[in-house]
Formats: structure tokens, sequence, C-alpha cells
């Protein structure tokens, strides 16, 4: 969402910053429908003077013992006209919500201009690929999984239908395994505050973040009007929700491991072997709330927090700022941290960390206020992945293979979560 003084002020500020995103210019639809509704409260204000001073003459008449019955009628006619004039100010302003919602945030100047995901600038590379040239190419992860006994597509397929799975053994172990790790490292390392969130969110809920009206294809709905989460990112940057928090608890870090649950539409014949892309999934979520000043110096840190994870896991990752064109709807700014998955000879996104600025503080109206001051302003907020637990599930098993058995060899740090266990064979 958007302030609409801003752009009243700026509007080819705006129309630029929305040229960006592929969009023709919006600034004239918005600023007629916003003159249209501010014409219309000020006819309510005026009637509305009007309106009182006919009441006060009422009493008047009252009091001296005349007729005030053409005053009354008087009082009536501005009463009905007011009505009718409320009911144009509430459809304006739902037609102006509606248009506002539907635009994407306003992107950072150091966002690199292009067109899709072959115009992401790379901005770091960590550790060494395996076969980055396909030579030996290794089994992709479900080669791996299925031939271990432990990954089975067909039965899920047979319980859900497809883009499901069903691990079991060590394999659901290890999956178990990433996530706590996750957790603990993002609780007691990085300073975030675990929490179990709701995994059935209301339509306000998932409007503050923005995946409503935008993404509503993409989200599975109940009966009874509520949605299944997409992500926690929904349900801990909500927590601020019609909030004005105190300046002093800033930033306030959250971190959650849920299933997310989502339609994938739009993806039909993308990757549709294996886990990389499924209408369930888990992660764990890094959510930050700060003051606008510290937003850009917190983006950096939670890029970190996520990178960490990778190199602790010792997986070869390249971490990438996306350019314009990929740059998601909520996001003024996005790094992408791709991870190295030796079965496909390629890098593939295993988290992203977006800052949005005010955007979604104002569909939620989240606000802070310093220590003696009389006003409020916006929060800023953060989401990351620290990191999507099934596609760094895939990295471990292709990273971590041995070929001279078709087992996967179970990372140092993992092992304490492993019960000690050093390699996954088939049983």
């Amino acid at each position: 969402m958007f302030d609409i003084k801003a752009i009243r002020d700026n509007p080819a500020e705006f129309d630029a910053a929305m040229k960006r995103r592929k969009l023709e210019a919006q600034s004239p639809k918005i600023l007629e429908l916003d003159e249209e509704r501010r014409s219309v409260q000020t006819e309510l204000q005026v009637i509305q003077a009007e309106r009182n001073e006919k009441s006060k003459e009422i009493g008047t008449i009252k009091k001296s013992g005349g007729d005030a019955q053409g005053a009354m009628d008087a009082v009536s006619a501005l009463k009905d006209k007011m009505a009718t004039l409320e009911e144009k100010d509430k459809e304006i302003g739902e037609q102006l919500k509606t248009l506002l919602s539907s635009l994407p945030n306003i992107m950072k100047d150091d966002v690199p201009d292009g067109a899709d995901e072959e115009d992401n600038v790379e901005i770091k590379k960590w550790g060494e690929p395996k076969n980055p040239n396909g030579a030996n190419k290794a089994p992709e992860h479900y080669e791996i999984g299925e031939a271990l006994g432990m990954m089975d597509f067909e039965t899920a397929a047979k319980l859900s239908g497809s883009r499901f799975v069903l691990l079991s053994g060590p394999l659901a172990r290890l999956e178990r395994a990433l996530a706590q790790f996750m957790l603990d490292t993002q609780t007691e390392k990085n300073g975030y505050i675990e929490c179990s969130p709701p995994l059935l969110v209301n339509t306000d809920v998932m409007y503050g973040t923005g995946q409503l009206p935008k993404f509503q294809d993409d989200q599975f709905e109940t009966t009874d009007g509520r949605w299944l989460v997409p992500t926690a990112e929904v349900v801990l940057t909500n927590i601020v929700r019609e909030e004005v928090v105190e300046a002093e608890t800033l930033p306030c870090r959250y971190t959650a491991f849920t299933p997310c649950f989502r339609k994938e539409a739009g993806s039909a014949g993308k990757d549709t072997r294996g886990m990389l892309r499924q209408h369930q999934f888990y992660k764990v979520e890094m959510v930050a709330v700060t003051k606008p000043e510290d937003s850009d110096a917190e983006h950096e840190r939670m890029l970190k927090c996520a990178e960490g994870i990778l190199e602790a896991l010792e997986i070869p990752y390249r971490t990438v700022v996306l350019c314009s064109g990929d740059t998601g709807f909520g996001a003024r700014k996005t790094y992408d941290i791709e991870a190295w998955m030796p079965g496909q000879n390629a890098y593939r996104e295993i988290s992203s960390c977006s800052t949005c600025g005010d955007f979604q503080a104002r569909r939620m109206n989240a606000r802070f206020k310093a220590k003696g001051d009389k006003n409020t302003q916006f929060v800023h907020t953060l989401n990351g992945s620290g990191l999507a637990v099934g596609r760094c599930l895939i990295a471990v098993m292709e990273n971590y293979y041995d070929p001279t058995d078709g087992g996967v060899f179970v990372p140092e740090v993992l092992k304490p979560y492993m019960g000690g266990l050093e390699k996954i064979v088939k049983g």
C-alpha cells in the first residue's frame, strides 16, 4: 500500500517507479479517484455544518413557540443527502483501495534493471561446486531417495495427488534434523524469537502481507473463509498488525518452522519430478520488524543469517540480487541464495531475503512511537527463509551422495540431531 499524499506530491516519481515494474502510469487514475473522493468529503463537511445550523434553528423556533416543520423537513433532506454522499465516499474509497492494493512495492534505487532471472546479479559465491561441468554427474535427489527406499512419491500421490512426497526412516529424520538445526541456529546464535503460529489465518492477515488479492489463485482457502499459510511470513509479520509498538523494543525478530501450502498456480510443467516444487513443504522463516532507518542494515544481517546455515552444512552456494523484472510484488529489494545441486548441475534458489519498507505495515496499520513522541510512524518489515527445509534436504542428499553404495553422508553439524548416525544407507 502507498501513501496517497506522496503520490499527490510526486506523481511523476511514482509513475517512474511503476515503469520499472513494467506498468503504465498509474497516478492519473489514482489522483482522479482521490480528487473525486476529497470533493465528496468536502461536500459532506459543508452539508454537516448546514445540518447543524438547521438543527439549532429548530430548537430556537420551538422555544419561541413557532412552527419548526419547515426547518425539520430541511434537516431531513440534508440527512438523506449526507447518506447518499457517505455511500459514494465509501464506494470511491473501495475503488481506490482496490487499485492501490493491486500495485507492487516501489523498488529501491540500487535494484538492478532487468527483464527476468537471467538478469539477476551475482554478488557472492561460496564453496567449490561438485562436478561443475557435468562430469560424473550425480543422481538427482529423487533417484537417490527412491533407491534408498525412503522417498515415496507414488504412495503420496495415492494419498493426496501430485506434488506431494512421503519420506520415511532416516531420510525423514534428516529433514527433521535440518529444521531443528536451523531453528537452534536462528534462536541461539542469531537472536530470533521462536514462535509456533497458527497455520490457518483470516483474510485480513493474508491481505496484510500482500498475498491477497494479488495471489489469491495460488492460495488454499477453507470453506469457512480462512486460508492455509503459504509461508510463516504471513503470521509472523502480522504479529504487529494494528499495533503501536514502542521504538525501544525494535527490532523484533521472529522465526518459525512450519509447513507451507501453495497451489503452485502457473507452474505446470516446472520441476514436476521430485521435491523442488510441492503443494506442501517445510520452511524455517525469519521475520524482522524495524525502524525505517535500521531496515537496510537488518536486511544485510538477515542475509548473513541465512547464508550461515549453508556454510555450516558446507553446501556450496551463490547469492544474487534480483533485478527489477524478478523482484517480488511486496519487496523493495531481494537477495536470493542459490544452493549448488550436483544432480541438476545447477544452482537453485533455497532462500529469498526481502526488505519491504513500509509496504506491508501500511496494509496492516503497524506503527511505532518513540518515547515522549506523540506522533507515530509505520514500521519496516523484512522476511527471509532460514532456510527452505525440503530444498536444503535435496542439497544435502546430492552434495553428500556416496556413489560407491548409493548412501548419503550426514553433515557434521547434523550428527547430534541424527543420534550420531554417520551415513544413511539402504536398510
